[in-house]
């Protein structure tokens, strides 16, 4: 819901807990009002009128107060906005009107966009601000025309976000590196900006674009207010969170790293940046995530009303050695187990017998799959499973029909070394003739095979970010990732039953703007179980189960660390998301097969609460038992894991939480989990104990 002030000039946007409010001055300078609780129109009124920031000689009037910082005037905080003419550079704006559609068409809370508009010579800037219905999301983001000279954008933020004042805060984030991804962080915001950010050309493993903040330090997991921020945006992008001389935090955050060129705009032209949204809660790090959750589930995640098919992948079975026969043994025995989902991984297509060749060539190896894939795709099928594809479409190998056809393809300085990394290059996929041949073999590869799935993979940074012969050739940073958005949907337009997941060596490609066109991701190549705990319980802080893909592969863990876990543990570890199997079935016992069934078939029967219920994050996984709980209308699950146990050491009982305090629940218990104590509420008492156990237990009330 959108509400206008009488004289037009305060605007105040407002979902079912939380109210965002701003105003603009007598200068034409927006000033920001309040992000907080939910209140009147008459309360944003009331800040409108009362004292406007103080003057001093030695700082800006409008430092830390002003919605969307500009470069130019009597300012110093981090402008949201840089643009150059040959002429001038900054900005100077004046206002134009403001449009709205705040009318909510299911009568809900939220539901309307606020637009303002602004000109300062020729360009148009317009500030977006919406709440969608039922959810206290804020998303903002800006449109920029150009009707004047051309124009070059050094920086382009979606949004500055601008927090009350507290005597301190503490900043949360997710870091890490492959393998390693998504580690949660808490520490103390001191003066000055801390930044986050991807170089890369693609969201990164080193952090992903989503900030919080609670004041001193004091939230929970249930209690104390929480503001959080999450950017929209797949390739480079930047996040500054300064806390100012006075004590003010501003949030600004966008696509680019630097301020050495972002785009050019000619007359006529028009950019639209990614939405930077935001959530106040006041129901701790648990309530803010749980917020978050829904949203995606409502507004960003396809087909999220849909739970996603357990999956059988085969890459950790054969890695490139594959053939047609060897996939359909695997197949025979995934169809055993349950598995819905057969995925054919990398090695099926050109030459691909290593990471050194094939990269480009998307067509079936004739050696391997003398019929293509159709006829694995119709075996799989007839097994009762869907069929599914790996595909890498953004990279080319040197060593490929595709490279040797056109070199110029890839990204590359003229008079430098081409960096390969992983014996592969980027293509230029800002080309439009590289888009069309990427659009040409991939619409062709679906068309031709009964595909269901697509896993999308980029396995490398940008390192030679070059484009010979392009007049600004810094805009690839861009378009790349509008390139990549266009092809995603331009293929589901066309494929519509085909889902996709987004994969970057793991987690390299996690991000709204990515989770908009895309089934699920990707979280890891970490599959090992216990240290996929604190990967899971980063994720969760910002993106729900419903996306977390997670794997069950063999024992001991090869592929990464060589730690021996039972199969209940690895199990119950991948149960935490969208359950899938990616060890070599041909090498498990006909005792682990049938257990595998029987996980397989439990989840199953709790995949509705999982993927779609809402997430309380009982106990973190710092050592000893940890604990997540999910809760979907009168169902509950909690999947218990204990890391490790010492002699003597008391059980620690865990509360769980959601649940009607009116109500009595049965306990639904599952497996042989009667070990010891760990868990009491409402007269349940189960649990384990022992090194690397774990459990699932269910309630549903009655």
């Amino acid at each position: 819901m959108v509400e206008i002030g009488a004289d037009g000039r305060t605007w105040l946007l407002s979902g079912p807990t939380s109210s965002y409010g701003l105003r603009l001055g007598d200068e034409d300078e927006l000033v920001h009002l309040h992000w907080g609780p939910r209140i009147e129109l008459a309360d944003a009124e009331a800040l409108a009128a009362g004292p406007g920031p103080e003057y001093w000689a030695f700082e800006a009037t409008l430092d830390g107060h002003e919605e969307y910082p500009v470069e130019g005037g009597p300012r110093f905080v981090r402008p949201a906005l840089s643009v150059r003419t040959p002429e001038r550079r900054g900005t100077e704006w004046r206002f134009e009107g403001y449009e709205t559609d705040g009318a909510d068409p299911e009568g809900g809370a939220g539901g309307g966009e606020l637009r303002l508009r602004f000109s300062d010579s020729g360009l148009g800037i317009t500030l977006h601000y919406r709440m969608r219905a039922g959810a206290d999301v804020v998303e903002r983001w800006v449109t920029l025309a150009n009707e004047g000279p051309v124009l070059e954008v050094l920086r382009a933020d979606s949004a500055t976000w601008t927090l009350p004042r507290r005597d301190g805060w503490r900043l949360s984030q997710l870091h890490g590196r492959w393998a390693a991804e998504s580690r949660l962080v808490r520490s103390e915001l001191t003066y000055g900006e801390k930044i986050i950010g991807s170089r890369r050309g693609h969201t990164g493993h080193q952090h992903l674009p989503w900030v919080a903040l609670d004041a001193d330090g004091t939230a929970t997991e249930e209690l104390g207010e929480v503001y959080g921020c999450a950017l929209a945006w797949s390739g480079t992008w930047r996040i500054a969170v300064a806390q100012l001389p006075d004590a003010r935090v501003q949030i600004t955050g966008g696509a680019g790293y630097d301020d050495s060129g972002l785009l050019r705009l000619e007359p006529g032209e028009s950019f639209v940046t990614p939405v930077f949204a935001g959530l106040w809660s006041d129901g701790g790090f648990g309530g803010a995530s749980r917020a978050w959750h829904a949203y995606q589930r409502a507004y960003v995640i396809p087909d999220a009303d849909r739970d996603r098919p357990v999956l059988y992948n085969s890459w950790e079975a054969t890695e490139f050695d594959i053939s047609e026969e060897q996939q359909r043994a695997l197949a025979r025995r995934a169809a055993e187990t349950g598995v819905e989902l057969f995925v054919v991984d990398d090695g099926w297509f050109g030459a691909r017998t290593s990471d050194r060749a094939g990269l480009g060539d998307w067509t079936p190896n004739p050696d391997r799959f003398p019929g293509g894939l159709e006829p694995l795709g119709d075996y799989v099928h007839g097994l009762g499973m869907r069929f599914g594809i790996w595909v890498e479409p953004e990279m080319v190998n040197p060593d490929s029909e595709l490279y040797r056809a056109h070199p110029d393809w890839v990204q590359f300085q003229p008079g430098r070394k081409r960096t390969e990394l992983r014996n592969q290059l980027v293509l230029n996929l800002a080309r439009e003739d590289v888009q069309e041949y990427l659009w040409e073999q991939l619409d062709a590869l679906l068309a031709g095979a009964p595909i269901d799935y697509v896993k999308w993979d980029f396995n490398r940074s940008f390192t030679d970010a070059g484009w010979p012969g392009e007049a600004y050739p810094q805009r690839l940073w861009v378009d790349h990732v509008h390139a990549l958005y266009g092809l995603l949907d331009r293929l589901r337009a066309a494929h519509p039953t085909v889902a996709f997941e987004s994969c970057s060596g793991g987690g390299g490609r996690i991000d709204l703007g990515i989770m908009a066109r895309t089934d699920q991701v990707w979280t890891s190549d970490n599959t090992d179980p216990l240290d996929r705990l604190a990967i899971q319980h980063g994720f969760s802080q910002v993106h729900p189960a419903r996306a977390m893909a997670a794997w069950v592969t063999d024992s001991p863990n090869t592929q990464l660390n060589g730690r021996v876990s039972s199969l209940r543990f690895r199990f119950v570890s991948a149960m935490a998301g969208v359950l899938g199997v990616g060890g070599d079935l041909t090498r498990w016992s006909e005792e682990e097969l049938a257990e595998a069934r029987t996980w397989v078939e439990l989840y199953k029967e709790i995949r509705p609460v999982v993927q779609r219920g809402d997430l309380y994050r009982l106990r973190a996984p710092e050592g000893g038992l940890s604990a997540v709980q999910y809760v979907r209308g009168g169902e509950v699950v909690v999947l218990a894991w204990l890391q490790a146990q010492h002699y003597g050491e008391p059980a620690a009982p865990v509360r769980l939480r959601g649940l009607d305090p009116s109500a009595s629940y049965e306990c639904l218990e599952t497996g042989e989990i009667h070990r010891g104590a760990v868990l009491l509420h409402h007269g349940v008492r189960t649990g384990l104990r022992g090194d690397l156990d774990a459990t699932v237990i269910r309630l549903r009330r009655r």
